[in-house]
C-alpha cells in the first residue's frame, strides 16, 4: 500500500529541480494566472481572484494532449480492438468516427459519441447475465450471450440484483466467441448526458473548462476546431491536476495548496458513503457497483468494511478481456482472485504500474499540495483517506480537487447547454 510519508521532503526536491530545469507549458500557463492573480481587486477572496484568472484565459491556451492521448475510434471497428486501443493509450474513452458520414460533416454529425470503459462494463454485465427463468432459449449464459440480439438503447438498465459470478474460464470463453469478434464499437457506442458528446470551442474559458470536470462529472473535455470540424484537444482531470502540480512555488497555487485537505472541506465523500465491495464479493459486483453509482473505482475492503485492501477502477475491465487465460484456475473471479491475477500477470508483463503497487492513502492533515504532487507523480485518479489506526474515512477524487480550487457562479451557464442535444430518458449514459 502506497503511503505520502516523506512526501514534504519529496515535495521541496521537485520543486528545486523545477526551478533549474527550463519551464513547462504548464509551469508558463501557471505564470499566466500568476500575472492576473497580482492585478486582481483586493477586496476579492483568493477563490473568487481564481475564478476572475480562469475566466479570463481561453481554453485553446491549455497544452494539447500528447498524440498517444487524442485518439478517435472509427465506428466498424470491433469492440476487441477497441478495448486493445484504449488499453494500449492508457486511456479511458475515445470519440467515435461515424465512418458513413460525409466528408463536409459538421463536428456533431462526424461523430457518433463516446467508446468507453463503462460502456464496455455494462456490455459485459449483460454478457454475465443468466437466462431469464421465462426465457424459452436453451444453453448456458454464454450461449445464450453470443446468441442474443444487442439492444443499446437498454445498455443503462442493470437490476437491483448482485452482479453474477463468473467462472475462471469465462471470459476465455466469451472473448473467443463470435459474438464477440463481431460487435462494433457502434453497437455499445455511448454518448455523454449531451449527444454525441459535449464539447468546448477554443473560444471558451478556463473556468468553464474547470466547471465542467468538477461539478458536471466530466472526466475529460474535448476542444473541437470548428474550422476543420474535428477534435482539437482532449482536456483531462488527469491533465489539470499534472498542470496543478507544475504551479507549485507560485502565489496563487500557494495560498491554496499549503491548506489542510480538512479546511478545504476533503474528503467530500466519508466513510459511510464511499461505495465500496468485500474481497469475497464477485468481481463483476465491483464494476456494477461502479455503473450504477456512476465513480471511477471503488475500494475493496475485508471482512471489517473498514480495511482498505485494494483498489478497482473502471479501467481495470480491460484485464477481464485482454488476459481472460489468468482467471483460468479459479473456481470463480472474486475481487480478491481478481487482485491477486492481475497483479501476478502485470509484475511479469509490465513492472511497474498503480495497479501493482497498491492504492494511495493519506490523512486529513495532509495539505493540497502534497496530495496533488503524489497523484501527479503517481499517475492515479484517488486517494483513500484513513485514521491513525489505518481505518477507512473518506476518499478524495481527481473531481474533488477541482472542486476546490474554483466555484460555479450563479447562473454561470446560463444557456449554455442549449446548443446541444439531450439524450432521450433511456439514453445508455
Amino acid at each position: 500500500m502506497a503511503s505520502m510519508q516523506l512526501m514534504r521532503k519529496e515535495n521541496a526536491i521537485v520543486h528545486e529541480v523545477m526551478q533549474d530545469s527550463p519551464k513547462s507549458p504548464e509551469a508558463r500557463l501557471g505564470m499566466k494566472v500568476e500575472d492576473l492573480w497580482d492585478v486582481q481587486e483586493p477586496q476579492l477572496s483568493p477563490t473568487e481572484k481564481l475564478n476572475a484568472c480562469f475566466e479570463s484565459i481561453p481554453v485553446s491556451a491549455f497544452p494539447p494532449a500528447p498524440s498517444s492521448q487524442v485518439i478517435e475510434i472509427k465506428s466498424d471497428t470491433s469492440l476487441a480492438e477497441a478495448v486493445q486501443i484504449l488499453s494500449e493509450h492508457k486511456i479511458l474513452s475515445a470519440p467515435v468516427v461515424d465512418v458513413d458520414a460525409p466528408e463536409d460533416a459538421s463536428w456533431i454529425d462526424r461523430y457518433i459519441g463516446i467508446v468507453e470503459f463503462a460502456g464496455i462494463v455494462v456490455w459485459i454485465l449483460h454478457q454475465s447475465e443468466p437466462p431469464s427463468p421465462r426465457s424459452t432459449t436453451p444453453g448456458s449464459a454464454l450461449e445464450v450471450a453470443v446468441n442474443r440480439v444487442t439492444n443499446a438503447a437498454n445498455f443503462g438498465i442493470l437490476g437491483p440484483e448482485d452482479a453474477q459470478a463468473t467462472s475462471g474460464n469465462f471470459f476465455e470463453a466469451l472473448t473467443s466467441s463470435e459474438f464477440y469478434k463481431n460487435t462494433k464499437v457502434r453497437d455499445i457506442a455511448g454518448s455523454f448526458r449531451w449527444a454525441p458528446f459535449l464539447a468546448l470551442q477554443k473560444s471558451n474559458s478556463f473556468l468553464t473548462m474547470l466547471l465542467l470536470l468538477s461539478n458536471y462529472k466530466m472526466k475529460s473535455v474535448p476542444v473541437v476546431d470548428l474550422g476543420e470540424a474535428k477534435i482539437d484537444n482532449i482536456v483531462t482531470q488527469s491533465s489539470v491536476i499534472h498542470m496543478l502540480a507544475e504551479c507549485a512555488g507560485l502565489q496563487w497555487f500557494e495560498s491554496w495548496g499549503t491548506k489542510k485537505l480538512s479546511e478545504i472541506g476533503l474528503p467530500l465523500m466519508t466513510r459511510d458513503h464511499v461505495v465500496k465491495v468485500y474481497e469475497e464479493e464477485p468481481v463483476l459486483q465491483a464494476f456494477k457497483l461502479m455503473r450504477k453509482k456512476r465513480v471511477g473505482a471503488i475500494p475493496i475492503v475485508d471482512s471489517s468494511g473498514i480495511k482498505v485492501v485494494g483498489n478497482i477502477s473502471i479501467r481495470d475491465v480491460q484485464f477481464l478481456l485482454t488476459a481472460p487465460e489468468i482467471y483460468h484456475d479459479y473456481r470463480s473471479i472474486t475481487a480478491k482472485n481478481f487482485l491477486t491475477a492481475v497483479r501476478s500477470y502485470l509484475k511479469k508483463h509490465q513492472g511497474t504500474s498503480p495497479f501493482v503497487s497498491g492504492m494511495m492513502v493519506c490523512t486529513k492533515n495532509h495539505s493540497v499540495k502534497e496530495l496533488i504532487m503524489k497523484l501527479d507523480s503517481e499517475k492515479i485518479h484517488r486517494v483513500y483517506v484513513v485514521d491513525d489506526a489505518g481505518n477507512l474515512e473518506g476518499v478524495i477524487t481527481l473531481r474533488d480537487i477541482i472542486s476546490r480550487l474554483v466555484h460555479e457562479p450563479y447562473g454561470y451557464f446560463g444557456d449554455f447547454f442549449d446548443g446541444v442535444l439531450p439524450l432521450p430518458l433511456n439514453s445508455r449514459v
